[in-house]
């Protein structure tokens, strides 16, 4: 983890893949929020309820840009106001180009508007998208729910595609569902049945987090590369 921002209100930080953004019920392992914890704790300013609060989450296999609370109040007007707080949320992933006859190349740019639905076991995924359908998905499907992504190709590459995401919705495993449905499943998605791993990683990165402070109304913006380099690769 590495810290960007701090002061009294919030911290914004840079997440690893392969850690859970907050623990679940029973999970005793390494966390973001715990690692935050303990970091405020040896600098001597943690009091009472004054400690970090999770504003958003990102995947356990996903890296990128987090915003924490120090408050419960900021935490409760961040959450409430999340869609005109903030004005950027950007992310990149590395996908495999389709394989397969019926595929061709996507425009540049476009927005992918197709509903999401949970399985048995939480997973989200395009309900009505046949081709990626599998016998998992299609156990005990919960209600859909909206989602969009605005996509837009980076670059192209024999074997992968880079994509810059940006979400009107925030919805859980959204970007790797999305693209999965339209034939780009993100290198070492094994969720998705990715057919390779290039960094022993899933590959995506929330790069770009742009806000208006909750407290100053200051306008603040973050990016990060993910630590490899995707666009290489695509080369």
């Amino acid at each position: 983890m590495k810290i960007l921002y701090q002061d009294k209100n919030i911290i914004v930080v840079n997440k690893s893949e392969g850690v859970l953004t907050v623990p679940y019920p029973g999970f005793k392992g390494h966390t973001v929020i715990g690692e935050l914890t303990e970091y405020c704790r040896k600098r001597g300013i943690l009091r009472g309820a004054y400690k970090p609060y999770a504003v958003h989450r990102l995947d356990k296999d996903t890296s990128g840009i987090l915003l924490f609370a120090m408050t419960q109040d900021v935490q409760k007007k961040l959450m409430d106001n999340w869609q005109t707080i903030v004005k950027t949320r950007s992310y990149v992933a590395l996908a495999e180009n389709p394989r397969g006859k019926d595929f061709s190349p996507i425009p540049d740019f476009g927005t992918i508007d197709a509903p999401l639905t949970k399985n048995a076991y939480h997973h989200s995924y395009v309900a009505n998208n046949q081709r990626g359908k599998n016998r998992e998905q299609s156990k005990y499907p919960q209600k859909e729910v909206s989602a969009i992504t605005h996509y837009k190709v980076l670059k192209r590459g024999k074997n992968h595609t880079l994509f810059q995401l940006d979400l009107d919705t925030g919805r859980t495993n959204q970007i790797r569902a999305h693209l999965s449905h339209i034939g780009y499943t993100i290198a070492g998605d094994e969720l998705f049945h990715a057919k390779t791993n290039p960094f022993n990683r899933l590959c995506l990165h929330a790069k770009t987090l742009e806000f208006y402070h909750p407290v100053s109304g200051e306008l603040l913006c973050f990016s990060e590369n993910p630590s490899q380099n995707w666009e290489k690769l695509c080369k």
